[in-house]
């Protein structure tokens, strides 16, 4: 097979390797429901996964329902996220999350993105988290490492440097070089790539399943 030459190629062909390389990538944040995912990602925000999980089983035990989250106690809830960072916001935001669920939604998780987005707490990352994880819909994430990888394989050539570095832009330009069903797993991909590989300081190019064709590859000192 020919080098990929257009960023479409570019990104047809990680989409492929990415797949062999990790073909168990899944969402590190512990849910069993489209409600727990949706307030696990409220959390993650400035924070990791792996503090996340710590903190969600006590968190879900005490508030299983968006209905029993909508009416915590501010400072309980505070007590019980506080290690996640940022914790008087993000209580705010939970509360009005379950709020937004219980009076607009029926206590459900609403699956398109124009009323995932009217929810406290919510952008479109957390929106295309939930979407493409906990309910089976199109949803194509982009965080630091999906930025920076679209960067580097030239994915998002088509942007200045400002707009390359905005995630609504970027998910506009990745969304059609990468088949609808397949979006989430192949930010999920991207972001276990830049996780193990394609780090930000110094990528491991000499041993990346994508070296042979990214722009970017062998650039750093």
């Amino acid at each position: 097979m020919g080098r990929p030459r257009t960023p479409k190629g570019r990104a047809r062909v990680t989409n492929e390797r990415l797949a062999v390389e990790y073909p168990d990538a899944v969402c590190e944040l512990d849910h069993r429901n489209a409600y727990e995912l949706l307030a696990a990602t409220i959390l993650s925000a400035q924070s990791t996964d792996a503090r996340v999980n710590i903190v969600t089983p006590a968190l879900f035990e005490r508030y299983p329902t968006p209905q029993a989250l909508a009416a915590a106690d501010p400072s309980e809830l505070e007590e019980i996220i506080h290690s996640t960072g940022f914790f008087r916001a993000k209580a705010r935001s939970l509360i009005g999350m379950a709020n937004a669920l219980v009076d607009r939604f029926g206590g459900e998780v609403p699956g398109p993105m124009a009323d995932l987005v009217t929810i406290p707490g919510v952008g479109r990352k957390t929106a295309n988290v939930v979407r493409s994880v906990a309910l089976g819909l199109p949803g194509l994430p982009v965080d630091t490492h999906v930025l920076r990888l679209s960067r580097r394989l030239g994915l998002t050539e088509s942007l200045d440097d400002a707009a390359a570095k905005d995630a609504v832009k970027v998910e506009m330009v990745l969304d059609p070089m990468v088949p609808r069903a397949e979006r989430g797993m192949f930010s999920l991909r991207l972001i276990l790539h830049g996780r193990r590989v394609c780090f930000a300081r110094r990528p491991a190019c000499d041993r990346c399943v994508l070296a042979d064709f990214c722009p970017s590859a062998g650039t750093f000192g």
